[in-house]
């Protein structure tokens, strides 16, 4: 049965929690090449298309915050952009398939009028399609709203998973809604999602960065948890919790990765140097599971834990 979250815990409090309880994981970098010097981090889980393992990831300067959204293809442990294949002016890839369409989803940053290198803004983007050479556009996100998440659910609906900021939802929580169809979304789905609550400290953000259907029909989430410290350096954790769609009775967050799994390497900024991201979970049905994640807004890597959605199962 899902548990209603009892209090809300600090990022601090989920550590403590996370640190208390060790477990076996096998860490592993992965190596780019075809992108010149530019960084790919960010990266989606990999998924299989045509006979072939696909990923996408976010690829830019290491001193830019524009980049590009790359399809890359593996070979001998190498990833190399996918040939002949469209490259997409966004941030921050994610991926789903609804009723056998291949969904892929970006942050589009906005820039000043009078100043084409000032970003004042960002929009999700949404594309569409069967075949990954031929995806369209379907839907825009509101500004500034990150993290927006689709998922079709046991009974053929569309679970969408949202971010409000500022008035609603203060530095950043975690919407919901339910919709019939892919027809349906529009900026105001978004905008009218209820926000899940109890979540998140004032000080401290998340939000959601993939959804799975697990055999119950609830909805497992991989997230963040972040917060600043005491000199505004950044902290991002990975997270998982699970909910009822129906009810939207929904587990404690729980962390499943940080930073210190990984070996030290180099970040974007010094302030960025304890940041993850999830980029997506992939269930090996056998209560182990591999985590895709960016690293320091830099590197990318993949590290193989315990399943973090079995226990939202029984």
């Amino acid at each position: 049965m899902t548990r209603k979250a009892a209090q809300v815990e600090t990022c601090k409090q989920l550590l403590d929690t996370f640190y208390a309880n060790p477990r076996i994981t096998k860490v592993e970098k992965l190596t780019f090449s075809g992108v010149g010097n530019r960084d790919v981090y960010n990266i989606t889980a990999p998924f299989q298309y045509d006979g072939e393992e696909v990923l996408l990831g976010r690829v830019e300067e290491r001193d830019s915050e524009f980049s590009q959204v790359f399809f890359f293809t593996c070979d001998n442990q190498v990833w190399s952009p996918r040939m002949h294949t469209h490259t997409y002016n966004l941030q921050d890839p994610c991926t789903t398939i609804i009723k056998g369409e291949l969904i892929v989803g970006g942050v589009e940053v906005i820039t000043a009028a009078d100043n084409p290198g000032k970003i004042v803004s960002w929009v999700t983007q949404f594309y569409r399609g069967f075949h990954i050479d031929s995806l369209c556009h379907f839907s825009s996100g509101p500004g500034t709203m990150k993290d927006i998440r689709l998922i079709e659910l046991m009974d053929g609906r569309i679970g969408i998973f949202t971010r409000p900021q500022g008035v609603k939802g203060g530095r950043g929580q975690i919407g919901f809604t339910i919709i019939d169809s892919l027809d349906e979304l529009d900026e105001q789905t978004f905008i009218d999602a209820e926000m899940l609550g109890n979540q998140f400290v004032p000080e401290e953000w998340g939000g959601a960065n993939e959804a799975h259907l697990l055999s119950n029909g609830h909805v497992g989430v991989l997230g963040h948890i972040a917060c600043f410290d005491l000199s505004g350096n950044k902290h991002y954790y990975s997270m998982v919790f699970s909910i009822d769609p129906e009810t939207c009775e929904k587990t404690p967050l729980k962390i499943i990765a940080a930073r210190s799994d990984f070996p030290r390497g180099p970040g974007k900024r010094p302030d960025l140097e304890d940041v993850i991201f999830s980029g997506g979970l992939i269930r090996s049905g056998h209560g182990r599971a591999v985590l895709s994640v960016g690293v320091s807004d830099a590197e990318a890597y993949q590290i193989e834990i315990p399943d973090p959605f079995v226990e939202y199962e029984s």
